[in-house]
């Protein structure tokens, strides 16, 4: 009997995480919001993204590390931060932020991990934590302690989530979460509404509806800015002025995302959005790209359009699907070779010299 193939890439773990997954789950990790515009441009946007090589600069072995919010990263590629990871596999969030500390990249814990933030912090190694804002200020500080408790190396706060974006696929399959996955993170009864399945009602968007605070402003952000000595990343940036202001109220990193095409479905494409968040921040804040990333040469366009790095989010829910933590580990170690062969391809050392690569769009 022949051995399975084993994947050769990260969208092969795409298929393998399928046919694992339930139907409405796999719908859960995959899907867009609206017609899903926005979460095909990011693809298409990346894919236009033509990276000019450098010639003769005697590279033979270029090394992947690169620092992160100042701190040395194998790679500068942070694991994006994901909700209830137990629905893709029994072990969860603490698999995943294992296979991260392997890999030797951050992992970013988000407020609705199935796990709480004290266990996975204690499986991973460099743990960044990521907040959506709540409607009790009180549940936010308790957050915020608790994540620095658990030894966190940053806050990643998500400002792109007034609302839940309308995702079909879960409309239509009206997903609740299982009884075993819960939002194990706030207190206990508030993510009931999660479990609650209605025919034509997505029970994963109603629970958010009721426990986030839609009306998040710059003074909320510089309170935040106020209540943590650690570095503080704002993810959800798309608008140039808007990555201004984060960096003129102390934000040390903006991410530029559209939640995977979760939220609003008439968003840019990150990639299309990127450049001139770059120019608008310039030295005062690190800049990383989210939504999109499928493979080490996407890690170097985004290196190449002036990001300091990138957050790498489904390809990780598939192999996490695949294969528990040892899928996870396989994945980041493709990535990590994909990386070396892109940045050996473009003549580039490392991926500080990826940065000075020029770009085009035009084919």
């Amino acid at each position: 009997m022949a051995e399975p193939l084993l994947p050769a890439s990260l969208a092969d773990f795409a298929g393998l995480a399928r046919a694992a997954l339930p139907p409405e789950v796999w719908d859960f990790v995959e899907g867009g919001s609206g017609t899903e515009t926005t979460l095909t441009a990011n693809r298409a946007a990346l894919d236009r993204v033509a990276v000019l090589p450098r010639v003769l600069t005697g590279v033979d072995r270029p090394r992947t590390d690169a620092p992160l919010l100042g701190r040395p990263q194998a790679m500068p590629v942070a694991v994006a931060p994901m909700a209830y990871q137990r629905l893709v596999h029994p072990d969860g969030e603490p698999a995943l932020a294992a296979a991260a500390r392997a890999a030797g990249v951050p992992y970013v814990a988000s407020t609705l991990s199935s796990t709480r933030i004290e266990e996975v912090a204690a499986a991973g190694g460099e743990v960044w934590f990521q907040l959506y804002w709540l409607r009790d200020r009180g549940m936010v500080a308790d957050l915020l302690d608790r994540a620095h408790a658990a030894g966190c190396a940053a806050l990643m706060v998500t400002v792109d989530v007034p609302i839940l974006g309308r995702r079909l696929r879960d409309v239509r399959n009206g997903f609740a979460l299982p009884p075993h996955v819960t939002a194990a993170n706030l207190p206990g009864g508030r993510n009931d509404l999660a479990h609650q399945g209605t025919p034509g009602v997505s029970a994963v968007a109603v629970h958010p509806g009721a426990v986030f605070a839609p009306a998040l402003s710059w003074a909320d952000l510089a309170w935040l800015r106020g209540r943590t000595p650690l570095p503080l990343v704002v993810k959800g940036i798309l608008d140039p002025r808007d990555a201004a202001r984060a960096a003129e109220t102390g934000a040390d990193a903006v991410v530029v995302s559209n939640h995977g095409g979760r939220q609003l479905d008439a968003a840019p494409a990150t990639a299309t959005a990127l450049p001139d968040v770059v120019t608008a921040v310039g030295e005062r804040c690190e800049v990383l790209l989210d939504s999109g990333v499928r493979g080490g040469v996407d890690v170097l366009r985004a290196l190449a359009l002036g990001a300091t790095g990138v957050l790498v989010g489904r390809p990780m829910l598939w192999a996490l699907a695949a294969g528990g933590r040892a899928g996870a580990e396989a994945a980041l170690a493709l990535l990590a070779a994909e990386l070396r062969d892109a940045l050996t391809l473009t003549g580039c050392a490392d991926p500080a010299a990826a940065r000075h690569l020029r770009t085009t769009t035009g084919g």
